[in-house]
């Protein structure tokens, strides 16, 4: 029953590393290349994962390609106007789906893209503090807000790919 043939290729995607080939065959990882932004946990902002990964997945395995988390940690909050700003999350974003899109339109089928979180919620390396949703939580009340990502990423569904804001 568990060995049946695959629907597709589910991965999670944050970060990669540039690699370099040496004449033996090994693979060196370059530091300090091209100096990425950030993110609060420490990983480097590299887009091009978005297209490499699916695009290796699908030549290595032939499965359509599902990005099944994708996203970033940051320092959200709601502003004096209640809105949260997160201007961060809405680049991250967009880098990736375009990068996404690039293997898409060379020939990647691919199924989905998800987005790491739909909520701010307990991290299990760093608690509560990384903010990893498109809407803010506040922890003590529980009440809701919706970012400025949460509305620019519903209109990015609505057009089947990124949009500027």
């Amino acid at each position: 029953t568990m060995c049946q043939p695959l629907d597709f290729f589910g991965t999670n995607l944050y970060c990669g590393d540039r690699i370099r080939a040496e004449a033996d065959g090994r693979s060196i990882v370059l530091q300090g290349v091209d100096a990425e932004p950030i993110t609060m946990t420490g990983f480097p902002v590299t887009p091009n994962i978005a297209y490499w990964a699916p695009r290796f997945i699908y030549e290595r395995y032939g499965l359509p390609v599902v990005i099944t988390e994708n996203g970033l940690a940051a320092t959200d909050w709601v502003d004096e106007a209640g809105r949260v700003v997160d201007a961060s999350r809405i680049d991250f974003h967009s880098r990736y789906l375009r990068a996404y899109g690039r293997a898409i339109a060379e020939g990647v089928p691919a199924l989905g893209y998800f987005v790491w979180s739909l909520m701010d919620n307990f991290e299990w390396a760093m608690g509560y503090r990384p903010r990893f949703g498109l809407i803010h939580v506040d922890y003590n009340t529980q009440k809701r807000t919706l970012k400025d990502s949460a509305l620019w990423y519903r209109d990015v569904i609505k057009a089947n790919g990124p949009v500027k804001r």
